[in-house]
């Protein structure tokens, strides 16, 4: 199984911003779509953003659509989440994984995780 590595989260106020990354270990990053999911205390995991394996299909969820930014770097094996104008909403662990698609370009929320999960990286958002 591919590893994953999820790096950049921290301590920030609201209105702030944050960049996760999450590097891939492997060769065959680029032949697979990518997506972010988060779990805050007491709920669910819960799909952020998804990024198709050229990064030229996304999606987001309603929650942080317009404020986060997914993208991809396949010649480094990393994935990248830029977060804008965090809430406190945001605060959860953060994941990565690879996403088994339907369409080979296109990414929905419903596609689901293959891959083992990391130890994620925390993002604390403050009033």
């Amino acid at each position: 199984q591919v590893q994953l590595a999820e790096s950049g989260g921290g301590l920030v106020q609201a209105g702030g911003s944050l960049r996760l990354s999450c590097k891939a270990s492997g060769r065959a990053f680029g032949s697979y779509a990518m997506g972010w999911f988060r779990q805050a205390p007491g709920k669910e995991r819960e799909f952020v953003a998804g990024i198709s394996y050229s990064g030229g299909g996304w999606y987001y969820a309603d929650s942080v659509k317009g404020r986060f930014t997914i993208s991809r770097d396949n010649a480094n094996n990393t994935l990248y989440l830029q977060m804008n104008n965090l809430k406190p909403e945001d605060t959860a662990v953060y994941y990565c994984n690879g996403l088994l698609t339907t369409y080979s370009d296109h990414v929905f929320p419903e596609d689901p995780p293959f891959g083992s999960w990391g130890l994620g990286t925390q993002v604390t958002v403050s009033s």
